[in-house]
């Protein structure tokens, strides 16, 4: 899953929410200044991956997407899917997104957790370019489509164009949501066995 649904998928309590979206850029010897909270984020963000990485649901999703991607199908469907929970946010929790969104940045903007320089800086980027409030639209897809694509030429030394992968994606957008809309209940039901009460869709 992408930023916004693990966003979703946490305590509602700001370090919390902090670990479970940032847990891959906070690694080793940096998590020895986190709270316990947003440790467990961390925890919760591998819980997901692994839970949804090995879903036949979600792999049916990528197999949905067209050959010339399949590559990087993972990516897309993970993008693809925050869009899917944008646009059908009702369904899975009782908060406007809007509300969810600006609650998060209002935490995310006073954090005093000392997160490392490329961290920090992500969060900063989602704040102030409301990434996470911009997967209601496809332009908010196209933009995290061309921010990996850009981490990809840099690392491997040849261009790579994901967002020209949307169309496709938009042609398969009927079964994707089938799909995403039996899968997220259960990832939700999963991530509640983690979380106390009621916590898991707050």
């Amino acid at each position: 899953m992408n930023w916004l649904a693990h966003t979703l998928l946490s305590e509602p309590n700001i370090d919390f929410r902090l670990g479970n979206l940032l847990a891959d850029l906070v690694r080793g010897a940096d998590r020895a200044g986190m709270s316990e909270e947003f440790l467990r984020g961390a925890a919760c963000h591998k819980a997901i991956d692994a839970f949804t990485d090995s879903h036949p649901l979600v792999r049916r999703s990528r197999e949905r997407v067209p050959a010339e991607y399949r590559r990087f199908s993972g990516v897309l469907i993970d993008v693809f899917y925050d869009y899917l929970l944008a646009n059908r946010w009702q369904h899975y929790s009782s908060q406007p997104l809007r509300a969810f969104v600006d609650e998060f940045y209002a935490g995310a903007s006073v954090t005093t957790l000392p997160l490392p320089p490329d961290a920090k800086l992500t969060l900063e980027r989602i704040v102030r370019l409301d990434l996470l409030g911009s997967y209601r639209e496809l332009a908010g897809v196209e933009h995290a489509l061309r921010r990996i694509s850009t981490y990809l030429t840099q690392r491997w030394k040849r261009s790579f164009d994901l967002p020209a992968s949307i169309p496709l994606l938009v042609a398969e957008e009927a079964g994707l949501t089938a799909d995403f809309a039996e899968f997220f209940p259960q990832l939700q039901e999963h991530v509640a066995g983690c979380l106390p009460v009621g916590q898991a869709s707050a």
